[in-house]
């Protein structure tokens, strides 16, 4: 049973290349680059030319002549130097997309050999609320997550909390300055803590002194005085409840809530490492591990500073042990800003020259920025950085603009409405943030990204919520989905578009890129909408054609609920719109 239309034509290909005598690693063929000529095209003629000393088109002739006998193919051409164009018969395709139909996964298929991999994509701190720059940690890493899962690996995600470092003991000495002592810290919530952490930013600042008692703190603190530790114990839970909040709504979900503290021990693991292989020395008063020069100098690791502490890398570098020793990871992915990028090129040079995670992948995939319309990292009104809760508030506040009013549609409370409002909002803070590729910073639009049309999360959604209602109304009339038949060019278009589903997900899972799939889910919403105007359902009097349609209406549904359910969206059953 054939799932893939692209795999069928690369084994007729490989066929005919070996028959030929040929190299079947060029036996491949991909979408056409010109649809109006035909459905796929291959170029390995053009590829075997030089090594065969042959002309490219003698080459594409011989496979054209093998490939016009058969029978599942409505056309060959050969196009310029010697590319191969072909153009698949309705019947084929028809057959393909019905057996990708009754397939859960649509023939997407899984990867031959899974992997366990460890997802680092939250990177928040004790005391300090989520902002605009935590947004795409959160959804990327999730999408890339799911995406992970999806091909049929192991995956375990981490929030890794900043929770060791000298904020700490900022705060603490910041409670001390304002209380005389700590007893009253475990009467604090997140917001009185994160208000001391602020005093604490700014004291420390403008005072050297208040700079140096947070140190001395933050010391005695990691040697583990047990009143530092107590304190220590309750900034850390009340942050990690407000955190939990703020990734619950945005879907963002975390195996392990492991933070820098978790790894103080095998830091201390990591420095008696270093030392023993000879790969750390001492650099005014500093321990450090030096690194390649190479075309682009990079800074030596700190292991140990000058006044007795950690290093900023050695905690990475720690858990990176961590992740390969007890986690057993084969493969480890940060998704952290691309400002991060000579940290993470230190900090992965120094774990392979300490041999801590033998035959481990390291990868670090670099976001850009979330910008205001200024093209500068995305503010509030009075020029603060924006909290994350603020962001989807204003989202929610927005969607709300164009839905109607608790009691104006029958059958839906405000209830059901709200939480609507809160799917359509965060769907569109998502996909507003996917539709980019990663690297590229992006300009935050309020105003456009919540809309029902374009390029947006909500357009998708509506576009499933759209064909669940056709689907109810043809159940309502005893209309069935039945054996695909193409009737017409817009018909054909769709299933075509629907048979790229794996390759779609193969190449974002490749290239760690989830926006290969908000631009296909996009696509493919847009291909539904002219095959829908141009083949009716209800009002077709064929009741053959009738379920056929139904079928592939009903299989976009299901593909397009897919693609966002692999970026981290909901996809609402019914979407409602305020009377105009």
């Amino acid at each position: 049973m054939e799932l893939s239309i692209e795999k069928a034509l690369n084994q007729k290909f490989a066929s005919i290349f070996e028959q030929l005598g040929l190299d079947t690693k060029f036996a491949t063929v991909k979408v056409s680059d010109r649809p109006d000529l035909s459905d796929f095209q291959c170029n390995g003629a053009l590829a075997l030319a030089k090594p065969l000393r042959r002309n490219p088109r003698e080459i594409a002739q011989e496979i054209a002549s093998r490939l016009e006998q058969d029978n599942d193919i409505e056309k060959v051409s050969i196009d310029g130097p010697g590319f191969i164009n072909v153009t698949l018969k309705n019947e084929f395709i028809a057959s393909v997309l019905d057996n990708m139909a009754a397939d859960e996964r649509f023939g997407v298929a899984k990867t031959a050999r899974p992997k366990k991999i460890v997802i680092d994509s939250g990177g928040p701190n004790v005391a300090k609320a989520l902002h605009v720059g935590h947004l795409r940690s959160a959804v990327i890493g999730e999408a890339i997550r799911r995406i992970e899962k999806f091909a049929g690996n192991e995956v375990i995600s981490d929030v890794h909390l900043g929770d060791w470092g000298t904020p700490m003991g900022m705060i603490l000495a910041e409670i001390i300055n304002q209380d005389g002592s700590l007893a009253k810290t475990e009467t604090y919530n997140i917001d009185e803590i994160s208000a001391f952490y602020k005093k604490a930013n700014i004291r420390c600042k403008e005072d050297e002194n208040a700079k140096e008692k947070a140190r001395l703190i933050t010391a005695e603190l990691q040697d583990g005085n047990p009143e530092y530790r107590k304190a220590w114990q309750h900034l850390r839970k009340v942050s990690v409840e407000a955190i939990k909040k703020n990734y619950d709504v945005l879907e963002a979900e975390f195996d392990l809530w492991l933070g820098e503290s978790d790894a103080h021990d095998a830091s201390a693991e990591v420095v008696r490492i270093a030392r023993e292989k000879g790969v750390a020395e001492m650099d005014d008063g500093a321990l450090i591990i030096r690194l390649e020069e190479g075309n682009k100098p990079k800074p030596p690791v700190i292991l140990i500073k000058s006044d007795g502490g950690f290093g900023y890398q050695i905690t990475d570098i720690a858990t990176i042990k961590m992740r390969a020793e007890d986690l057993k990871a084969e493969e480890i992915i940060y998704v952290v800003d691309k400002r991060q990028s000579l940290h993470f090129e230190q900090v992965f040079e120094a774990a392979g020259k300490l041999g801590i995670a033998p035959g481990v992948t390291m990868k670090h995939i670099g976001f850009g920025t979330v910008n205001g319309k200024d093209g500068k990292p995305f503010k509030t009104r009075d020029g603060g950085v924006m909290n994350l809760e603020d962001l989807i508030n204003l989202s929610k506040d927005k969607v709300r603009e164009s839905m109607p009013k608790p009691g104006e549609v029958e059958g839906y409370d405000a209830d059901y409405i709200e939480k609507l409002v809160g799917e359509i909002a965060v769907g569109a803070i998502k996909f507003q943030d996917l539709k980019n590729t990663i690297s590229a910073g992006y300009i935050f639009e309020l105003d456009d990204f919540a809309k029902f049309d374009g390029k947006t999360g909500p357009y998708i959604q509506y576009a499933i919520a759209r064909i669940n209602s056709i689907l109810r109304k043809a159940a309502e009339n005893g209309i069935a989905p039945g054996k695909i038949i193409i009737s017409n060019a817009e018909e054909r278009e769709l299933l075509l578009k629907i048979s790229q589903l794996g390759n779609v997900i193969a190449r974002a899972h490749e290239d760690k890129e989830p926006s290969i799939i908000s631009d296909y889910a996009y696509t493919l919403a847009q291909t539904f909408s002219s095959f829908y105007n141009a083949a009716p359902i209800m009002s077709e009097k064929d009741k053959t054609l009738a379920a056929s349609r139904l079928k592939t209406a009903k299989m976009t549904k299901d593909v397009l609920t897919l693609l966002l359910y692999l970026l981290g969206i909901k996809a609402p059953e019914v979407m409602l719109k305020a009377a105009n």
